[in-house]
């Protein structure tokens, strides 16, 4: 085999191993990627379906509701005479939904009792309150006005309570 021949199949391996590593390196990352992806997607898809069975509960479609959410009606004002029914079917939902997270084993059996008992509160509240711009945010959460912040630190309940701090007594030290 001539030199030109040996550099152009050294070459050639080289190239081919180069997009071989590449081509394995970007499939683990985007394995990577792909489960967070599918959380966010499943999360998403949760979301939709809330949305669709609000939309069907009240007979109003799904942008309709987010532009008045958005105009400063609540969820109940917009459902009007169907808004108990709607509290119903979204009680039915999260049950549903706890129930799963007890079957999948995410929830134990406490918390599920514990959920199931203040949901109606829940779901009722959440229906009556005022969303404002981006609406009372059904089914993403209860973080409120604070928005996700964590466990919100001390005094907060997610770090335990804030030291308290003795008062001082007479001279200093």
């Amino acid at each position: 085999m001539s030199s030109k021949k040996k550099v152009i199949a050294v070459v050639i391996t080289t190239v081919a191993l180069t997009v071989g590593s590449v081509g394995i390196s970007q499939a683990a990352s985007k394995a990577k990627v792909g489960g967070h992806a599918a959380k966010h997607a499943a999360k998403d898809a949760d979301h939709a379906a809330l949305q669709a069975l609000v939309s069907k509960t009240i007979g109003v479609d799904s942008a309709t509701i987010r532009t008045r959410l958005a105009a400063g009606e609540s969820l109940g004002a917009i459902a009007g005479a169907k808004k108990a029914e709607l509290i119903a079917v979204l009680v039915a939902d999260h049950t549903t939904r706890i129930d799963a997270g007890v079957a999948a084993g995410k929830l134990t059996a406490a918390q599920a009792t514990t959920l199931k008992a203040e949901l109606t509160a829940h779901v009722t509240s959440k229906v009556d309150r005022v969303g404002g711009k981006g609406g009372p945010r059904m089914g993403k959460g209860d973080e409120g006005d604070r928005g996700h912040r964590g466990h919100g630190g001390p005094g907060m309940g997610g770090l335990g309570k804030a030291p308290k701090i003795p008062a001082t007594t007479g001279a200093s030290a």
